[in-house]
């Protein structure tokens, strides 16, 4: 069975235009990295938890906020290497200076032996639609698509 994760993709309106909350993946590799790496603040979940407590669970880990309403869940998403996204969208808010995330070891420089302590996300922004399409990983741009497919 592939591996799944669960996440959320929160939107808000601003001056009566569409913004999406997107994450950016810390650590070395990501950090002069801009287009095409963000994502939607997410993560891995086991088989016996039920996918929407799993990507809340997920939006806080990364965000470091908790996240509520009312959540329409989305059709999966299937990243390049087979994993499964589970995504509800919220509207909501989320203040992008307060994004506080969990770390994990990662083993840099690769091979070396040596291990970094490593946020899962460095920063997270609110983007107009338009950017965030360009920003988000094609694997979740149909994510997007289907978020503005719902709100019109």
């Amino acid at each position: 069975m592939p591996k799944q994760s669960a996440g959320i993709l929160l939107y808000r309106w601003k001056d009566k235009k569409l913004q999406v909350f997107l994450a950016h993946p810390g650590g070395p590799f990501y950090k002069n990295k801009d287009a095409g790496v963000w994502s939607i603040p997410k993560g891995e979940f086991g088989n016996d938890e039920d996918t929407l407590v799993a990507a809340k669970r997920e939006f806080e880990e990364e965000t470091g906020q908790k996240i509520d309403g009312e959540f329409i869940a989305l059709k999966p998403a299937k990243n390049k290497n087979g994993k499964i996204i589970h995504c509800w969208m919220v509207e909501g808010e989320a203040d992008e200076k307060k994004v506080k995330s969990n770390v994990f070891p990662l083993e840099f420089p690769p091979k070396s032996g040596r291990f970094i302590e490593v946020p899962e996300v460095d920063r997270a922004e609110w983007f107009y639609l338009e950017e965030a399409k360009k920003k988000i990983l094609a694997s979740q741009l149909p994510l997007l698509n289907e978020l503005e497919e719902k709100l019109k």
